[in-house]
Formats: C-alpha cells, sequence, structure tokens
C-alpha cells in the first residue's frame, strides 16, 4: 500500500497538477494527494507544500514536518498555529545558479548605464556616458548563504570587486567578506551596487531603509532579490528623489503581485521585474523533494530544517 504524502498549496489548478505528476514520478512508491481530496486528516507524518494555507496545515494533526516547494519559508515560521512544526526549505543548487545568472545579468544592466540609455532613447538624446571598468566597480552583497555565495561567485568570475556580509564570520574565495554590525557598516559604505538576497525575518524586515541609503556612496544602485518587506520603499524612493541613490532593481515587493496604483510602476529610477529573478526548477527541486521524502519514510532522517530562532 502506498504511503499517501499530502500536497498542501495554493497554487494555479494547472501548476499544482503539473508539480504533483513530477512529484510522482520521482516518488513512485507514494501517492501524492492534494488536501482537499484527502479521506482523513489523521496519520500523515509530512506533507509537500506551496504557499500553503495555515489551516489546511493545522487540520493534519499527525505532521512532524513539511517540505516546503519553495527557498523563502518566512509565512510558516511565523504561523503561531505551526509553532511546532518542523520546515524543510529547498536548498536546490539549480535554484542558486538561476540566481548567480540573475544577479549576473542586473548587475551589469547597472553597471553599463542601462537604466540611463534607455530614458535617453525615450528622449531621443544621444550621448555617450563614461565608461568605468569592471574592476573598479564595487559589489556589495547582503546574505551569504546557498544564494548569495553562488552569486558572488559569479559576480568575482565576470571581474567585479565583490563583497559579502552575512550575520556570522564567513571565509570564501576572492570575496572580501564581512559580518557584524560593524561589518555591515564597512562594506556599505564600499558598495557601488547593493545586493539584497537576505530571508524575511524579524531581524531583517526593514533593514535597508534611510540610514542606510544614506550611507551608500553617491550614485549607488541596489537590487533587492530576497523579500521586498525587507527594504523600506518610501526611504527608497526619497534617496532616489534626491540624486543620492541612482537606480533600483526590485524584484520583490510588500505586496504581490504589485498594483496597477503602485507608485513603484511610474518611477523613473525604478526597474519592476515581476518575481522572476530565480523560478524554481520543477525537475531539478522534484528529485530533491523526493529524496528528503525517501530518506524520511525509509530511515527517518530529517533534512536539514529551519532554525526557528534565526528565521531560516
Amino acid at each position: 500500500m502506498k504511503t499517501i504524502i499530502p500536497f498542501v498549496a495554493r497554487l494555479p489548478a494547472q501548476e499544482q497538477h503539473d508539480w504533483i505528476a513530477a512529484l510522482a514520478a520521482e516518488l513512485p512508491d507514494a501517492q501524492i494527494v492534494p488536501v482537499a481530496e484527502l479521506a482523513s486528516g489523521a496519520g500523515h507524518r509530512t506533507a509537500i507544500v506551496a504557499n500553503p494555507n495555515p489551516h489546511d496545515l493545522a487540520a493534519l494533526c499527525d505532521l512532524e514536518w513539511v517540505q516546503s516547494l519553495w527557498a523563502g519559508v518566512e509565512k510558516l515560521v511565523v504561523e503561531p498555529a505551526l509553532a511546532s512544526l518542523g520546515i524543510a526549505r529547498l536548498i536546490d543548487p539549480c535554484l542558486a545558479n538561476t540566481m548567480a545568472e540573475a544577479v549576473l545579468a542586473w548587475t551589469l544592466y547597472l553597471h553599463r548605464d542601462m537604466p540611463q540609455y534607455h530614458l535617453q532613447q525615450n528622449q531621443r538624446t544621444w550621448r555617450q556616458l563614461p565608461y568605468v571598468a569592471v574592476a573598479d566597480r564595487r559589489i556589495g552583497i547582503l546574505g551569504l548563504g546557498e544564494l548569495g555565495q553562488a552569486s558572488a561567485h559569479r559576480l568575482s568570475q565576470n571581474d567585479f570587486d565583490v563583497m559579502g556580509w552575512s550575520r556570522s564570520q564567513k571565509s570564501l574565495s576572492g570575496i572580501r567578506c564581512f559580518h557584524g554590525q560593524s561589518g555591515l557598516d564597512a562594506m556599505i559604505a564600499e558598495s557601488d551596487i547593493l545586493i539584497c538576497l537576505l530571508p524575511l525575518t524579524a531581524a531583517t524586515r526593514g533593514m535597508i531603509a534611510g540610514p542606510m541609503f544614506a550611507a551608500l556612496p553617491t550614485g549607488a544602485s541596489l537590487i533587492n532579490f530576497g523579500r521586498g518587506p525587507i527594504v523600506d520603499a518610501e526611504a527608497l524612493t526619497k534617496a532616489l528623489d534626491s540624486g543620492h541613490m541612482k537606480h533600483a532593481v526590485l524584484d520583490v515587493f510588500d505586496e504581490e503581485p504589485l498594483s496597477a496604483g503602485n507608485p513603484l510602476w511610474a518611477h523613473a529610477s525604478i526597474t519592476v521585474l515581476p518575481h522572476i529573478s530565480a523560478p524554481t526548477s520543477m525537475v531539478s527541486a522534484a528529485k530533491i523533494v523526493a529524496d528528503n521524502i525517501k530518506n524520511f519514510l525509509n530511515s527517518g532522517t530529517l533534512p536539514p530544517l529551519v532554525d526557528r530562532a534565526r528565521g531560516y
């Protein structure tokens, strides 16, 4: 008899169908069942989740842990009804590689003044801007987890001057690493392009705000591929409007999708992206998730779980 694995998600019907098919192919000895189709909420020790309704999870009374299909799990971590539930976020080298690709692409976009050339095109202005050598462009990365490390190495391989900050000390070949508050202050002061790859936690919510923008070098730019609430959007627009900051590339927001009336859409110094920096690879993720589930079913071995005190 196959083990039933609940699938708890708020996804479009076709996307949910595709995920279940991909997971079923990797888990032939299990049956992946949408939570709405379960005969009972009892007897299920693990589940696979993607932006789940917390009440659906709470109804699965025997759950010990859940495997997320996403890297970000901040909504699950802060849900009081799930305080005792183990949470495994997706750790996928494919995801890290995709993020590193996006970081390189949009860093080059800012480095080569693409926003200004786009503005000049709209104004029918023919003007060549001064060139800055790659080695002279200082890049600061906030967050040196799997995504941050992959991105830092990709930028370094392309000859940028790369720095990285993390809460605790880390050492990466070819990367200037900073940690703690003093390290954060030192890196911010040197960052021509600041890239946020931090998870959303109580400590990072609102972290990138007026004081940090003021501490950046004049003409600095921001890329936020972390989470929207980490950046104070009002403080960012003020820093851009004042001319202290040059441009911002935003892929994540407090509200998603971004409402049509949100002023960020129309800001000349902001590039809005629809949360596309690092889409999950269904093929790669399904295999990783299946391996974690198999290990648990066969031997009781759990994958690395989120540290609730840290929030990731």
